[in-house]
């Protein structure tokens, strides 16, 4: 490793924050700041261990209890988006890990960005929200947008050193969720815990939610057509059950680089934070043999709405995949609290399209006005 990193973590609390962490640990990370929602004592404990400079915790209703935990320890303590923006412009921070959950993410990454401070990015509405804002200033000042996703790490592997302009497409894959093979009628009466029961990954309740309607996998969508400057004709959805193969790479000449491990977040983490070394991970080592056979189908474009939303809306541009990550974010809080029904989430997610005209994504107010849209649209309807 070409030295000890200076890093901060926001959501460091979350299922990405907690797995990075372990890899700070194991290779002598310096932890600057972390940043949680709302669980202050997991955050303080992680403040003492880590002897961080600073902590925020966004919802300012857990301060006192943060303040009271950290009483005695030499820590700045912040809260709201102040703070985590604060976190995100230090200039002695090598690169900072975005692992929060929805539009709250954004702000944050544009502050870093906008310090030259390199991104490890797990927060999906950073660039499907704000794709364009991201990835014209991150060019503009020379800084490096490392995929934390399973999938967009396993492109961004595949394609190193390669030809960029040799690529033909990417193929995406999906768990499938815990729905696979259900149709539309199986689905009427699905429960938030049968939602939140996925074959494969451990996640935050929101992020398990999307994958079940497969919204998840239409946000990826959404997101790598910004990382890795395709066309929406470039890329390819997969499911792939066993979640071995995390996504692949299809050259010019037919050739097609995978990227295969077991289904663990510890190897992109890692990856993104070390990059380029390649270092000794905890994680399990994948055997095939045990695997024995692996599936590859097409999706169920029909009784998975918000995948086909997600499509159309990068397709359409400007504006609509802001639109419609707004709406599902709303959508999904309201299913969690049994609001709505299950099918109610893709519903409004693909309504949304139709009810407002093209728009541009000229700044960052632009993005939290289209999003404020969406999210009282979906009010309306319920």
């Amino acid at each position: 490793m070409n030295k000890v990193k200076n890093i901060s973590i926001l959501g460091s609390t979350g299922s990405i924050g907690t797995q990075a962490l372990e890899v700070a640990k194991m290779y002598n990370l310096n932890i600057k700041a972390l940043a949680a929602n709302s669980n202050a004592e997991l955050l303080a404990k992680q403040c003492k261990e880590f002897n961080a400079e600073c902590v925020c915790i966004y919802d300012d209703k857990y301060y006192k209890e943060l303040k009271s935990l950290l009483f005695g320890q030499n820590v700045k303590i912040l809260t709201g988006m102040e703070g985590l923006c604060e976190i995100a412009s230090d200039n002695s921070i090598d690169i900072l890990l975005n692992s929060v959950v929805g539009m709250v993410g954004l702000l944050p990454t544009l502050k870093a960005i906008e310090n030259k401070t390199d991104i490890a990015l797990a927060n999906k509405e950073t660039l499907v929200a704000g794709g364009n804002l991201v990835m014209e200033l991150a060019a503009k000042n020379g800084v490096n947008i490392f995929p934390v996703d399973s999938e967009h790490s396993a492109i961004f592997q595949c394609l190193q050193g390669n030809k960029r302009s040799q690529l033909k497409k990417i193929i995406l894959t999906a768990s499938g969720g815990p729905f696979f093979g259900k149709k539309l009628s199986d689905l009427e009466n699905v429960t938030v815990n049968e939602a939140l029961a996925h074959p494969n990954w451990s996640m935050g309740n929101k992020i398990t939610i999307d994958s079940s309607t497969l919204m998840n996998k239409g946000l990826e969508f959404i997101e790598a057509k910004w990382l890795f400057d395709l066309t929406p004709e470039q890329i390819e959805i997969v499911v792939h059950r066993q979640s071995v193969v995390h996504s692949a790479v299809e050259y010019n000449d037919n050739s097609v680089i995978a990227q295969m491990g077991v289904p663990d977040m510890k190897i992109p983490i890692q990856y993104a934070i070390l990059y380029p070394d390649r270092l000794k991970c905890s994680c399990k080592a994948l055997s095939l043999t045990d695997y024995g056979t692996l599936t590859f189908e097409k999706p169920d474009f029909e009784t998975f709405k918000c995948l086909t939303a997600c499509i159309e809306a990068i397709k359409r541009g400007g504006a609509y995949p802001c639109i419609i990550n707004g709406a599902n974010e709303e959508a999904v809080g309201h299913f969690l609290k049994g609001k709505i029904k299950f099918l109610e989430i893709g519903e409004l997610v693909s309504n949304v399209l139709d009810k407002f005209s093209y728009s541009e994504i000229v700044t960052y107010e632009d993005v939290i006005n289209w999003d404020k849209e969406a999210r009282d649209f979906v009010n309306r309807m319920i």
